[in-house]
């Protein structure tokens, strides 16, 4: 039994009750694509002045995570903003974290698609002032990502908005990207929930003509798109938008609290996953989402159902913070032996968020190792000056 805090700034006695879910391989090939964003685990012994270099990667354990992804099925979404691309992580570190995930990715049996995040975080605000600039960037490292073997995702960029980038600047670049890309593209719209400094993004803060704009930009090359990631923690908006996109174009729901019904679907339409709570929740989503494939709905509900409250605190506002969830709870279940993030960011989240994210993930079945999991929530609380006696 532990005592954890709680959100009144009072303590309570908390036994684990949840049943583990074992972490397996599908029995069936998915009816839905599901890519799993992933974090870096940083190695704590090489870490120097963390907020003002590069980051030390314990690649041994972040590989190994991605494995433990795919052994389940899924897909993964590789050096994206759960990866703290932009708040931790660079852009030299995330090349090397694509090639050996790449590398890694074409030795899995399972033979699983991942797609990386291209986006301009290697210049400065200074060199990206024109359109010119802003495409260069983005070609710098989209060129990199497919050398290594990777599909794109364009990344939402904050050079658009600190320049106040019109419509016709974002058409400009977008469609230049989405044209020249080897392969099919994923786009990403992300919304200021997650990054602020994305507030009106695609040249207006009025959602309605976003979405307007973003699907006549798909719908000149849609062969050339893949599909689109919406994080806009919005579900009316989603299924509207889905049902604007062109045949053949996936909808990928970055929405982390209403997945369920989104990649449910409504019957006639559904969205795929591109989400960084399926890294927190791989064995309850992989087995929920072959439930869908057998057509169990029941069974689809009552693994997905438990998960929804856990994901919602993990990315409750301010929700950029979310990444520190994610990490936590890798190494609660043992996937890394430590909780330091790259430039400290595990200060991001206070323990009363931690107490009641391992709550909620003991009730979802997703501490794995229960015994492990209470040991080291131990050792966190005494850190924080709680006494388990």
């Amino acid at each position: 039994m532990l005592i954890l805090p709680t959100a009144n700034a009072s303590l309570e006695p908390y036994r684990l009750t949840g049943t583990p879910l074992t972490p397996r391989a599908p029995r069936l090939p998915l009816t839905r694509t599901a890519f799993a964003a992933a974090h870096v685990v940083s190695d704590p012994l090489r870490e120097r002045n963390p907020w003002d270099s590069r980051p030390a990667v314990d690649w041994d354990a972040t590989l190994a995570f991605r494995q433990h992804l795919w052994d389940q099925g899924l897909h993964l979404a590789e050096a994206m903003d759960t990866a703290q691309r932009g708040m931790g992580v660079d852009w030299p570190t995330a090349l090397e974290l694509i090639q050996r995930t790449m590398a890694a990715a074409k030795a899995h049996p399972m033979q699983p698609r991942v797609a990386c995040g291209a986006g301009t975080d290697h210049k400065t605000p200074q060199d990206l002032a024109t359109p010119d600039a802003i495409l260069a960037a983005y070609t710098t490292q989209a060129e990199a990502i497919e050398a290594a073997g990777g599909q794109l995702i364009l990344m939402a960029s904050r050079a658009f908005t600190a320049i106040n980038a019109t419509p016709d600047i974002y058409h400009r670049v977008y469609r230049a990207l989405i044209d020249q890309a080897a392969q099919p593209a994923i786009l990403h719209w992300l919304g200021d929930m997650f990054d602020p400094a994305l507030a009106g993004y695609w040249g207006t803060t009025d959602t309605d003509k976003a979405s307007d704009f973003v699907l006549t930009l798909i719908a000149e090359n849609p062969a050339k798109v893949d599909g689109i990631k919406i994080s806009l923690l919005d579900q009316s908006h989603e299924e509207a938008f889905r049902a604007r996109l062109p045949a053949g174009v996936r909808l990928y729901t970055g929405d982390d609290f209403n997945y369920a019904p989104l990649i449910e679907g409504d019957g006639a339409r559904h969205s795929h996953a591109l989400l960084g709570i399926f890294a927190a929740i791989a064995p309850a989503a992989a087995q929920a989402l072959e439930a869908l494939a057998e057509g169990d709905h029941q069974t689809y509900h009552k693994l997905f159902a438990p998960t929804v409250p856990l994901s919602r605190e993990i990315f409750r506002a301010p929700t950029r913070f979310y990444k520190a969830g994610i990490a936590y709870l890798a190494w609660l279940n043992g996937h890394q032996t430590h909780f330091i993030m790259p430039a400290g960011f595990q200060s991001s989240r206070d323990i009363t968020h931690y107490a009641a994210v391992f709550r909620l993930a003991d009730q979802a079945g997703l501490l794995s190792r229960p015994d492990l999991a209470e040991a080291r929530m131990k050792t966190l609380l005494a850190l924080h000056g709680i006494d388990q006696n």
